[in-house]
């Protein structure tokens, strides 16, 4: 996995470079701590996979201009405004293994920076000038939106199942991901049917990979993901896992999940991983992210052969089947 992580970095190597100069370029503020808050997070180590997205995509439909490279920075800002309001209302203290920006320069600054974020990415989507470049964007934001406040809602609540935990992945994460694609289509002036193929791909493969960062909370190496293990359980988040394990579990098994979602109470994690385990919850989850990631495969069939879609093919394998 890290070897296809090296070769696409390697592919893209050069139109990621001119996405870090447009982020770098328009990250800048009169306001220092503007500066200081999103050059830390923007710089935290990520994997750039979303602006990689609109690359790949752009690239798959024979784009040849620059916008792909503004537009993979909007989707970067996006999602990193998203990660700093995040951070807030999960009271989190630890991201990619750093500090979160909340803990170190405070709530109050961490939110307003993200608000910065998001109206630096509507400014620059404008200046693209396509209106259904920022009709996608407009649409995304408030879904992600939506999502935040549906994943809010169903913190601590032991009763939420597999549609409502779909709905709100789909919203959180899967929208971004389908935004990216939908744009580099857009940009490489496809049709409508193929338009909403590449879409579905990014549906599929963000749906892949938060059902994996739902696995990895109960089964990662701490020191690869640079995070907590039972973070979500803390937090009260009723992901698959834990769903699957109350529905596939004893009675006896179900209450003890119900209830540490319940009370978040991390200090049963150890119970519950147990539990996990037994019922195969996390095998259950990583093989709906199988199934996931094959739906992104079939959905890009129609592409012509390049090294733009074999990447997009493997991406989808490598998001079902990370470890980190």
């Amino acid at each position: 996995m890290k070897a296809f992580l090296e070769n696409l970095k390697q592919l893209l190597a050069a139109d990621m470079a001119a996405v870090d100069q447009v982020i770098t370029t328009r990250l800048h503020s009169e306001v220092l701590l503007i500066n200081q808050i999103g050059a830390y997070i923007i710089n935290s180590g990520g994997k750039r996979l979303r602006p990689a997205l609109v690359v790949l995509s752009a690239e798959a439909f024979g784009y040849r201009g620059k916008h792909h490279h503004e537009l993979a920075a909007v989707v970067e800002f996006i999602h990193t405004a998203t990660l700093l309001h995040d951070d807030v209302v999960d009271e989190s203290a630890l991201r990619r293994g750093r500090q979160t920006a909340n803990a170190l320069f405070g709530n109050s600054a961490s939110v307003l920076v993200g608000d910065f974020l998001y109206s630096r990415a509507f400014q620059m989507m404008v200046e693209v000038g396509e209106m259904r470049v920022m009709q996608t964007l407009a649409d995304a934001t408030n879904t992600i939106a939506e999502g935040e406040v549906l994943q809010l809602l169903n913190c601590h609540d032991a009763d939420v199942d597999v549609v409502n935990y779909m709905r709100v992945i789909y919203c959180k994460t899967a929208k971004l991901f389908e935004a990216a694609m939908r744009l580099g289509a857009i940009l490489g002036k496809a049709t409508t049917s193929e338009e909403e193929a590449i879409a579905r791909y990014g549906i599929h493969l963000g749906t892949a990979f938060q059902l994996i960062d739902d696995v990895l909370d109960y089964s990662a190496d701490e020191t690869q993901t640079g995070k907590h293990l039972g973070d979500d359980l803390a937090e009260g988040k009723p992901t698959l896992p834990l769903i699957y394990a109350m529905q596939h579990g004893s009675a006896a098994q179900a209450a003890v999940v119900r209830d540490a979602i319940v009370q978040g109470d991390v200090e049963k994690f150890d119970q519950v991983l147990e539990i996990i385990h037994t019922t195969g919850a996390l095998d259950f989850t990583r093989q709906q992210a199988l199934q996931e990631a094959e739906a992104a495969c079939a959905a890009i069939g129609f592409l012509d052969e390049s090294k733009y879609k074999r990447s997009l093919l493997q991406l989808a394998k490598f998001a079902a089947m990370r470890k980190f």
